[in-house]
């Protein structure tokens, strides 16, 4: 089956309905972090206000998301999903009236964590449908792996357009504007992704008392190449806008990350038509020695239009290896709790892309005081690159170590498709 009649006929299982759902509703996560961060900082005059606050939301998405997850697994995805929607909508409602009403610091923080809790994994929880989508289709393993092509593409494309349209609607409107859409579009999208009929059922049981584990040795690898990965997007964030600033744009930070997304969404796009001897196993491994090589020349790009080329190029690196751990997750974990791992990834990018951005932060700060002897963006840039090289040495030493699934053919039946299925621990 080549990959073209693969998207169509994923395409034909849902509906193209279905498909624009399921992106659009994945935007307003992508919208809420910058939005919450201009909403606040243009409010109270801090931009560390803006980032602390919109901290708050980011670690607060990234520690709540396994944990509606795991409530997926148990009571199915449709009522987990309608009341994030709404609660994560109201909560966004809430921070920009709390924000423009002068409320103080502390408010704003709990306030936005409360929101980011709420807000839904919609691109984590979409991957789960797509087996029981399949099932019974000719090929399935083969289906299933474009549909996580393009789930790592749709990802992708949603955190481009969601920051350019905040930007827009900042410019056009305000800042509170923005974040009042994505209220909107989550509490409309969402609750239509939640109501959808490929919304899986859950178990109705408590799902950790499995006999096969969760946190098995590869999901562990899984979850640290996922959280080395959120430290190189958010180390890229913080040097771009270093960079942008230094060259007296900075508003131009946005538009030099945003090509990130655009090499990778085409990467993603491309990555179904990898030939099956290409093991996942070994996708990883290639993928995380492009992140670490690819990002190399960042460390000696010292103008705007280099640290944009730069970033283009490294964007090809980042579809192929986040696809490529999301798939190996949906193999190993037990099919009852795919929606717990797969939220789990997201959680630890999440972590990851906050850790990143402040320890880069604190770098290119040290190096603007003249504690370090490197320039801003180049001192944020180590952060990246150091992220990359660990993330080689990471799937280095799993390879090394038979700590990766051995896949099966597609088409095959697939390890996680029993829940007391254990995990392979061995690598091709």
């Amino acid at each position: 089956m080549s990959p073209m009649h693969s998207y169509r006929r994923l395409v034909s299982l849902t509906s193209p309905t279905y498909v624009l759902v399921a992106f659009v509703a994945r935007v307003p996560l992508a919208m809420s972090q910058i939005g919450t961060l201009l909403l606040v900082a243009a409010e109270t005059g801090s931009y560390g206000a803006g980032g602390a606050t919109a901290g708050a939301l980011a670690v607060a998405n990234a520690v709540g998301a396994p944990v509606a997850g795991s409530l997926a697994d148990r009571w199915g995805q449709r009522p987990v999903v309608l009341v994030q929607s709404v609660v994560g909508a109201v909560g966004l409602v809430a921070l920009v009236l709390c924000a423009t009403g002068g409320a103080p610091l502390t408010t704003l923080l709990v306030v936005a964590a409360l929101a980011g809790a709420a807000l839904p994994q919609v691109g984590p929880l979409a991957r789960v449908r797509w087996r029981p989508l399949t099932a019974g289709e000719a090929q399935q393993g083969r289906l299933v792996a474009t549909a996580f092509s393009y789930e790592g593409a749709a990802d992708e494309a949603s955190f481009v357009l969601g920051p350019a349209v905040v930007g827009l609607l900042a410019a056009l409107v305000d800042p509170a504007g923005a974040l009042v859409v994505a209220a909107v579009t989550l509490g409309v999208f969402g609750t239509a992704f939640g109501l959808h009929g490929s919304a899986p059922r859950g178990t109705g049981r408590r799902v950790g008392g499995t006999s096969a584990p969760l946190l098995t040795a590869t999901v562990l690898v899984l979850l640290g190449a996922q959280t080395l990965l959120g430290m190189v997007f958010g180390s890229i964030q913080t040097g771009s806008t270093a960079v942008a600033t230094d060259a007296g744009m900075p508003g131009a930070a946005g538009l030099v990350h945003a090509l990130l997304g655009v090499g990778s969404v085409t990467a993603a796009l491309t990555y179904a038509y990898l030939p099956d001897r290409f093991t996942l196993g070994r996708r990883l491994l290639v993928a995380a020695a492009a992140l670490a090589v690819l990002s190399s020349p960042l460390l000696l790009a010292d103008t705007l239009p280099a640290v944009a080329a730069v970033t283009l190029v490294l964007g090809f690196a980042v579809a192929p290896y986040m696809i490529t751990t999301f798939t190996l997750a949906e193999r190993v974990v037990p099919v009852a709790r795919v929606a717990t791992a797969m939220t789990l990834l997201a959680g630890a990018t999440g972590l990851g892309y906050a850790a990143g951005a402040a320890l880069a932060g604190r770098l290119a700060d040290l190096a603007r005081a003249g504690s370090i002897d490197l320039g801003a963006p180049t001192a944020a840039y180590v952060v990246t690159v150091g992220s990359g090289v660990a993330a080689l040495l990471l799937a280095g030493a799993a390879a090394w170590r038979r700590t990766l699934v051995a896949e099966v053919p597609d088409g095959d039946p697939e390890p996680a498709s029993a829940p007391d299925t254990p995990a392979i621990t061995a690598v091709r």
